[in-house]
């Protein structure tokens, strides 16, 4: 009996470090971290903060508006040359993301017509309600990353995958 338990043990501790590196499911996404962006840009005038709500309410706006503005009612994506057609999943509110100076960061999944499913990252400037999307790109396809975010010197850039 306590062989069994001692066995069961030590099977459930050699699993324990793999299933907590499933569980995260976007380290890589760029985060404001405190104090590291300081020399970066003034960081006067930012005021109060916009609540990971309302940028989650923000890109939300954003695909609905694009969406309903296209002829086929889905959202448009170009990748490796193709333009996607996809359909808002879910955001990642949990990798909504603040990186002052009036710019935020999000994540969602996307549906293709074929089942494919897209991770898109969105970068945002604006005010709350008011946000425009400069920046959109694939990040995974059907969970591959086709590139990772790297912290230097403040500022997020994407490294290769």
């Amino acid at each position: 009996m306590i062989t069994r338990f001692i066995i069961a043990a030590a099977v459930a501790l050699f699993f324990t470090p793999t299933m907590s590196n499933f569980a995260q499911e976007h380290p890589e996404h760029p985060k404001k971290t405190e104090g590291k962006n300081k020399g970066e840009h003034p960081q006067k005038g930012e005021g109060k903060g916009v609540s990971t709500a309302e940028i989650s309410t923000g890109i939300k706006k954003h695909i609905s508006s694009e969406s309903k503005n296209s002829s086929d009612k889905k959202f448009h994506v170009n990748h490796e040359g193709k333009d996607l057609a996809l359909d808002l999943v879910r955001v990642h509110d949990d990798r909504l993301s603040s990186l002052g100076e009036g710019k935020y960061f999000a994540c969602v999944d996307m549906k293709a017509t074929d089942g494919t499913i897209y991770d898109i990252d969105f970068f945002m400037s604006g005010k709350p309600g008011d946000m425009k999307v400069t920046e959109t790109s694939v990040h995974k396809v059907n969970g591959k990353p086709l590139y990772n975010w790297k912290e230097e010197g403040g500022v997020w850039k994407k490294v290769s995958g």
